[in-house]
């Protein structure tokens, strides 16, 4: 299924019905007087978050969403029929903004949450108002007003516990696998994974969370280069980065690929150098020599960082991987 994670759609909401000028006309009832009733109000267009979603698909095939209009006034003071609302539902984890100004005007973070995107026109009023004792016949009544009409963008943020985050083929997409149920992508060569993939981490005795698997960003990630610059938002509201290191990469790549790693980040938003990290030197399989692992994370520690070293392949260091995300999500909570 397509991953859609931005948008640009137009909203219009109904308009209000109008009000009705009528007269009682009703045998043996004399004098019977204004009797036109209201206009029924517009639909409004209504966003909101569901859970059941993790994209903007629908986004993909429809730019346009309209509510209906209200329903005109009748004779006998009958009320037009209101509109009926028009619902988008997007993913938890969406913003929606201005398309002129990029303002955020609503962040829909929780299951259920809702934004007014465009409200209904208010009915018109019908004669029946507007009889007084100088002005017993009037044949007067309001028009509907029009609905609210916008062009607004809609930008999705996944909302996840742990993100992976890597260069291209440093194994992220295995390891999503072995965290979780998630089928990805897996393949020898890079960007197999073009889309941000979500699984689930269960635990014995605290509850779930969400993985997140970041396309794999490279130098200059920050600036547009590659595929990082589209997904790196999604990192944004993790709890904890997981920095997946290929531990087999010769000489001091393995210590390069942190440190592009860092610098992305830091250029892209500093603040996520705030958050809860771990380097995982993965595909420690391929290592012969395993005293190099423990000169790695050695100088890993010296930055302050704390290393796990672990094979996504075979599974050797996951268990210990997962009671380490674990503590990490206690202290995070």
């Amino acid at each position: 299924m397509a991953f859609i994670d931005e948008a640009k759609f137009f909203v219009k909401a109904g308009d209000g019905g109008n009000g009705c000028v009528s007269f009682r006309r009703e045998k043996f009832v004399p004098k019977g007087g204004p009797d036109g009733g209201d206009g029924g109000d517009g639909g409004s267009v209504i966003i909101q978050a569901a859970g059941r979603l993790s994209s903007l698909l629908d986004f993909k095939y429809r730019s346009h969403f309209l509510a209906d209009n209200g329903g005109h006034g009748q004779g006998k003071r009958m009320h037009g029929r209101n509109g009926r609302d028009c619902i988008l539902q997007v993913p938890p984890g969406s913003l929606i903004r201005d398309v002129e100004t990029g303002e955020v005007l609503a962040e829909l973070l929780a299951d259920g949450d809702r934004f007014v995107a465009a409200r209904g026109g208010m009915g018109g009023r019908g004669n029946v108002h507007f009889a007084s004792s100088q002005n017993r016949a009037p044949r007067i009544a309001t028009k509907g007003k029009p609905g609210e009409e916008r062009w607004y963008r809609i930008e999705l943020k996944l909302l996840a516990d742990v993100g992976l985050i890597g260069l291209p083929n440093a194994g992220k997409s295995t390891l999503l696998s072995r965290l979780s149920a998630a089928t990805p992508k897996v393949a020898d060569y890079p960007f197999t994974t073009i889309s941000p993939q979500l699984g689930v981490l269960h635990f014995p005795q605290q509850p779930s969370c969400v993985v997140a698997d970041i396309p794999g960003l490279i130098e200059g990630a920050h600036e547009g280069a590659g595929l990082g610059h589209k997904f790196l938002k999604h990192v944004e509201r993790t709890r904890i980065l997981l920095h997946v290191i290929d531990g087999s990469a010769p000489d001091d790549e393995p210590w390069q690929q942190y440190r592009t790693l860092e610098h992305e980040l830091a250029e892209y938003n500093e603040a996520l150098l705030g958050r809860h990290r771990l380097v995982l030197l993965n595909k420690i399989d391929q290592i012969e020599d395993r005293a190099r692992l423990a000169e790695l994370a050695g100088r890993f520690a010296k930055e302050g960082m704390r290393t796990l070293s672990i094979s996504a392949l075979t599974g050797e260091g996951i268990e210990e991987l997962k009671e380490a995300i674990g503590e990490l999500l206690d202290e995070t909570a």
